[in-house]
């Protein structure tokens, strides 16, 4: 041989990574290294994202049961009689978790204020939508 050194190939398994390397003989412990380096840095990436708190929605920890009943509104969901369980039920379905109460009170408001009306009997209403919202 004149000086020249032969390839290399090895299958090398890190971890749950699996590699084959070819190289020069003379590259292999240069290759490896930077391999293993490789495998090491991705790791640190997956551990820092494991502990990064997840991000929060800030637009839904500031969203209140009226502009969510609101927003309910714009997109015509009244338009059929509605009771406080059903709209309970779809606001949960969306994320939003309020107290009944708190829904019921939303609800009411929005009567007095002629956006939405109501049917039935008290513990039994139903509400729709008195005038639809502008572009509906």
């Amino acid at each position: 041989m004149s000086g020249r050194t032969g390839r290399v190939v090895i299958k090398i398994t890190i971890g749950g990574v699996e590699a084959e390397i070819e190289c020069e003989e003379g590259q292999l412990k240069k290759v490896v290294e930077e391999f293993l380096t490789a495998v090491q840095t991705q790791r640190l990436k997956e551990q820092e994202n494991i502990d990064k708190p997840l991000p929060r929605d800030s637009a839904r920890l500031k969203t209140t049961s009226r502009g969510i009943i609101l927003s309910l509104w714009k997109e015509g969901w009244f338009q059929i009689p509605r009771s406080l369980g059903e709209t309970d039920g779809e606001m949960s379905v969306r994320g939003y978790h309020y107290d009944r109460t708190a829904i019921a009170h939303t609800l009411a408001d929005l009567v007095r204020e002629g956006i939405l009306t109501r049917q039935g009997k008290a513990g039994k209403y139903l509400y729709v939508q008195k005038v639809p919202p502008k572009g509906v």
